[in-house]
């Protein structure tokens, strides 16, 4: 296609803002990024956050390597803002199941033997050993072995968003927000059989906007637009809580590093603007599954799925408290919602023309909560796809199986537990109200 074609964008958020930038990058110049949000950080964008873990470890090479040029490039000047290498601790309690623990060892190995790693690799199977880089911690760790791994940390994964739009802005890609004109409710098709070809997009002020390459990035709700993505992707949340501390404690937690505790939940150090301390229990995940076994994040939310997060992960995260900052753990959560994902059955991404449009459209999705970390360099994944008109990595390409009502929860090594759903949910915080009441 030539450079001066129109490419339309659904979804500003990390892989859609890392698109429109490479795209600029390789000289192509008429970019248009369509967000429901009125404004970018899009609320409703998984990145929409405090803070995204920025690692490496995988149990194969193939995201090892890509994770290690993604570091690398959170070091640039565009992105170095945004990026803190605290270091990152993996663990597990003593109470941790054997899942949990082997996934664990096989990070451990892995990272042990990588050229890159090996010398900042530190395993850990003492209280002593952990508080060696995490000095703040006074709680008892109880059965705790793990490991440090110098070569990580976390992005600031809003202010990324929001200094990587500004900055495409300047670039002169063009952005139309909002629930009217941002949202695209329909991809516009011509043509029939072999020669059916996307021309562009609907959105809900009833415009047609012309486009030869429509991409869609718009996460969980890709789905909605795309129904047939819906039978190998899935929309699946996971729970996040914060705790408001001081400003004398926030100073208190500054620089530790990133803990994963492979069976509860993980942490960050606090966020100064905010001094808000960001925790997320670990598990198999919440969807929000329809009569035909799609799930996509409710459009409708009564009550607010957003303004609770399940008993359950309440529980570990205060275990996890309990274990690290035990001054901590009887502080009320504020900020508790759920953030929705692009899920696959085997954490896969998947970057690809969609069947039958003529090579008219892609698809970004199954970011499956590994994906904001690839924000510096994802968008050359789709350029190179541009470019040689078809994907030439296996694992990225379209999923012709009907995956619907599989149980993922033991497809992935760090998920512990089975997956719920999110209306089980709703009705177990609506029975926890009316009880409290009585």
């Amino acid at each position: 296609m030539s450079e001066l074609e129109p490419i339309a964008i659904v979804g500003g958020g990390a892989w859609g803002l890392s698109t429109a930038l490479h795209l600029h990058q390789s000289g192509y110049t008429n970019i248009t990024v369509f967000e429901t949000a009125d404004s970018i950080p899009s609320r409703y964008s998984a990145a929409y956050d405090l803070n995204k873990i920025v690692r490496a470890e995988y149990e194969e090479s193939f995201y090892t390597d890509l994770s290690l040029q993604a570091i690398e490039a959170w070091k640039d000047p565009l992105f170095g803002p945004y990026y803190h290498e605290t270091g990152y601790i993996v663990a597990t309690s003593g109470s941790a199941p054997a899942k949990a623990k082997k996934s664990l060892e096989t990070a451990l190995a892995s990272v042990s033997k990588h050229p890159v790693f090996a010398p900042g690799i530190q395993a850990l199977d003492s209280s002593d050993g952990f508080k060696k880089y995490a000095w703040q911690i006074t709680g008892p760790l109880k059965g705790f072995t793990g490991y440090h791994n110098r070569l990580a940390g976390y992005a600031h994964s809003a202010n990324a968003l929001k200094g990587i739009f500004l900055h495409c802005a300047t670039l002169g890609i063009k952005f139309v927000l909002g629930k009217t004109a941002g949202t695209v409710t329909e991809l516009v098709y011509t043509g029939q059989g072999a020669s059916r070809k996307c021309t562009g997009i609907r959105t809900a002020d009833d415009k047609v906007h012309p486009a030869t390459k429509t991409i869609l990035a718009s996460g969980a709700w890709t789905a909605s637009l795309l129904p047939s993505l819906g039978n190998f992707v899935t929309a699946r949340s996971w729970s996040v809580a914060h705790v408001q501390l001081t400003e004398q404690e926030c100073d208190y937690l500054r620089g530790i590093p990133v803990i994963n505790v492979r069976d509860l939940g993980f942490f960050f150090e606090p966020d100064p603007a905010t001094r808000l301390f960001k925790l997320c229990p670990l598990g198999a995940g919440f969807s929000n599954t329809d009569a035909e076994g799609t799930s996509i994040p409710p459009m409708v939310r009564k009550p607010q799925p957003q303004d609770f997060i399940p008993a359950e992960d309440e529980i570990k995260l205060r275990k996890l408290l309990q274990e690290t900052f035990p001054w901590m753990a009887d502080r009320p959560f504020v900020d508790k919602k759920l953030c929705w994902f692009a899920d696959t059955s085997d954490s896969e991404y998947c970057i690809d023309f969609v069947p039958e449009s003529n090579k008219s459209v892609i698809v970004l999705s199954g970011d499956s909560g590994h994906g904001f970390k690839m924000m510096p360099i994802f968008g050359k994944w789709v350029v190179e796809l541009l470019e040689n008109g078809e994907q030439k990595v296996d694992r990225w390409r379209w999923k012709t199986e009907d995956e619907r009502g599989k149980d993922w929860g033991d497809g992935v090594s760090w998920r512990i537990g089975k997956g719920r759903e999110l209306s089980e949910l709703i009705d177990e915080a609506r029975r926890g109200s009316l009880n409290a009441r009585l």
